[in-house]
C-alpha cells in the first residue's frame, strides 16, 4: 500500500498539514491550482502578546494565476517575518532549537516565487521534525485533464499510489466512486482529536502557523498529530 497526500501550497502552514505529510508515503504539493486571495497561500499566523497576528509574504498576483507563477514582490519581507517570530517566541522553550532553522530559511535564501518559499519552508520543517516524507510540487507532472478530480487521481497514479490521504474539508467535493473506479481508496483524517498544548500569550488558538507548535514543543511536536483516521468506504 502507498499513500499519497495532496495539499494546496501554504506558508507556514499549521500543524494538521504536517500530520497529513507524516502519515503518507508521498506528499505532492498542489500548487498548480489558481491562486486565491487573503488565503492560507501566502499568510499564516502567529501569536503575539496580544492577539494573534498574520504573517504575510507580499506577492504580485491575480485570481487568474497559478500558485506556481505566483511572483514574490521584493524580499523586505524575509527580515520581517524573522524578526516577528523571533521577537514573539524568545521565551518559548524551543527557541534556541528552531532558531537556526528560521535563519536557513529567512536570512541565506532569496526567492522570486510563491511556491519556492513554501516548499523551502516545508522541506525545512519536516526535516526538523524527522519526517521523511517525499515531497514534489504537482507543476512537475504531466497534466491531461482539467477536471479536478480526475486530476487528483491522475497525481496518484503518477507516483504509484493505491490510496489517497486528505483532510475532512475535501468531502464536499471529492468523487469518491471516481477514486474507487480508479483502484484508489480514500482516507480522511479527523483534526477533532487534537490535543492542546502550552502556548505563550494567553488563550489556546488552534489555528497558528506549526511554527508555534515547535517553538513550544520541539520535535515532540508530532505527539499533538492525534488526528483519528476514518476510512471512507462505499
Amino acid at each position: 500500500m502507498k499513500k499519497v497526500a495532496i495539499l494546496q501550497s501554504n506558508y507556514i502552514p499549521w500543524r494538521g498539514y504536517f500530520d497529513i505529510i507524516s502519515k503518507a508515503d508521498e506528499f505532492i504539493l498542489y500548487d498548480e491550482v489558481q491562486y486565491t486571495k487573503r488565503d492560507w497561500r501566502n499568510r499564516n499566523k502567529i501569536k503575539t502578546a496580544g492577539v494573534s497576528i498574520w504573517l504575510t509574504i507580499p506577492v504580485l498576483s491575480s485570481t487568474s494565476m497559478r500558485i506556481s507563477d505566483v511572483q514574490i514582490d521584493g524580499n523586505f519581507w524575509q527580515k520581517k517575518h524573522y524578526k516577528s517570530i523571533t521577537e514573539n517566541y524568545s521565551k518559548a522553550p524551543f527557541y534556541k532549537q528552531v532558531k537556526p532553522m528560521l535563519e536557513k530559511v529567512y536570512l541565506e535564501s532569496d526567492y522570486a516565487l510563491l511556491s519556492e518559499v513554501n516548499l523551502k519552508c516545508l522541506e525545512h520543517i519536516t526535516a526538523y521534525l524527522e519526517i521523511s516524507t517525499k515531497i514534489t510540487p504537482s507543476s512537475n507532472f504531466a497534466k491531461t485533464t482539467l477536471d479536478r478530480n480526475q486530476r487528483l487521481v491522475e497525481l496518484v497514479k503518477h507516483v504509484g499510489g493505491d490510496t489517497y490521504l486528505t483532510g475532512p474539508s475535501a468531502l464536499g467535493y471529492l468523487n469518491i466512486e471516481m477514486f474507487k473506479d480508479n483502484g484508489i481508496s480514500v482516507e480522511c483524517i479527523d483534526y477533532t482529536y487534537y490535543s492542546e498544548y502550552p502556548q505563550l500569550h494567553g488563550t489556546f488558538d488552534p489555528g497558528v502557523s506549526i511554527i508555534d507548535t515547535i517553538m513550544m514543543l520541539g520535535r515532540d511536536a508530532k505527539i499533538t498529530f492525534l488526528g483519528a483516521f476514518n476510512a471512507i468506504k462505499s
